[in-house]
Formats: C-alpha cells, structure tokens, sequence
C-alpha cells in the first residue's frame, strides 16, 4: 500500500538530495514539492546509511547531485523526468518511490482575483523558460509509466485554508505560496511578463485571502511506484 502522508513540522522525511532544502520554512515547515523518497523492500527510507539494505544498487550523493536545480528562484531546474530514470536504474526490483508534486493550475481562492492568477502565471512562465513545469502534478502517473515503473498509484492532496486554521494562514498561505510568487517579482518584471503595479496588484489579493473571510486552496500529488 503506499505510504500515508504526514505532515510534520520542522522535520522532513529523508529523500533523495534534489537541492529543495530551501522551500521549507522556518516555523511551519509546510509542504514541500519535489519530494521524493526511495524505499527498499522492507519498507525503510534511504538515507545516506547502508544503501544496500536500502534496495539501491550502488549509491552516493554524486549520482543525483548532477540533478539538483541551478536556482531556487523563477521555479526550479530539476527535470523530473531525467531525475525518476536516473534512480530507476539504481533501484533493486521491488523497491519503491514516492514523489509529491504541486501544481499551480490547482490554486484558487477566494476572494477570486484576476490579478493574482496572473501574478501566479508569473512563476510558472519563468519555470517553464527555465527548462521547469509548474504544473507537473498532473503529470506524474504518464511521467513514471513512461520512466519504466509499475503499481503506480496517485492520489490529490488538497491543502484547504480558511481563517479557522490559523498554523495553515501562516505557513502555507503567506510563507510558503504567495511567498514563492513574491520571489519572482523581480525576475518576472526583468523578463516582461509583468508590470511591476499589476504584479504588486497580484501579490496583494494573494494576502488578501488570508483575512478572515478568505479562503487558499491548492492541491499537491502523490505518486507511489514500484521498480519492476
């Protein structure tokens, strides 16, 4: 069966280095995208240990090091796809992956704003210039099929918020979302997909839907698949 997913803070589940260590905040840790997690056989999670009781082949650092993003701003480098064949091949038969992906086509809220889902598209068009996909959670069952896996099985995550979950206002809709919008800015008005009012517009009615009346909804997806 695949794995539960949990959620706690200041601790995240050991998982394949992909450089992603700085999407998580201090505070309320929140979810985290790309995050991938190998399993052996009998359940336990890789780490740097023994990586033969791990269900890995061979193992070190520097075979996935190669992979890790170039910049953690305008949306990350790492291809997915390049990433789930390259440990594929490291994997003993019967081992498992989990990947959790986001997807910014998933973000709406109330109120509804315009300004805001373009200020959004901001980010994900720089990820996509960037060699990225913003909206790659969709894709995660055609991309593991393709990469060669078996039993795979994705579920939606759904992160709601409203101002009755207050742990969640702050550090999933403030510092970890529309903070991640708010890092672009700069890069997003540099490369003309935005004016700085219309983005500064965006970024405001992103705030807006933590007040007490708003509501943040954005949903993650969890692939679990097996070497085969």
């Amino acid at each position: 069966m695949p794995p539960k997913t949990g959620f706690v803070p200041e601790k995240i589940k050991a998982q394949a280095p992909l450089g992603i260590g700085k999407a998580v905040r201090k505070g309320y840790t929140s979810f985290v995208t790309n995050f991938l997690t190998i399993k052996s056989r009998n359940g336990r999670n890789k780490h740097d240990a023994d990586y033969r009781e791990l269900g890995l082949k061979e193992w070190s650092s520097g075979q996935i090091k190669p992979l890790r993003p170039q910049s953690d701003r305008g949306g990350n480098r790492i291809c997915l796809n390049t990433t789930v064949n390259a440990l594929r091949k490291l994997l003993k038969v019967g081992s498992t992956i989990t990947v959790i992906e986001g997807d910014h086509g998933s973000a709406y809220f109330y109120p509804d704003s315009e300004s805001a889902h373009k200020a959004i598209q901001c980010q994900v068009k720089l990820q996509r210039r960037a060699g990225g996909n913003a909206m790659i959670g969709r894709e995660l069952y055609p991309l593991l099929h393709k990469a060669g896996y078996s039993s795979i099985r994705v579920s939606p995550r759904m992160v709601y918020v409203d101002s009755s979950k207050p742990e969640l206002v702050e550090g999933f809709t403030k510092r970890t979302f529309t903070a991640m919008i708010e890092g672009v800015r700069e890069s997003a008005i540099k490369a003309g997909i935005a004016d700085q009012p219309a983005f500064e517009k965006g970024i405001k009615d992103l705030y807006r839907t933590t007040e007490p009346d708003g509501v943040f909804c954005y949903t993650f997806f969890k692939a679990f698949a097996e070497r085969k």
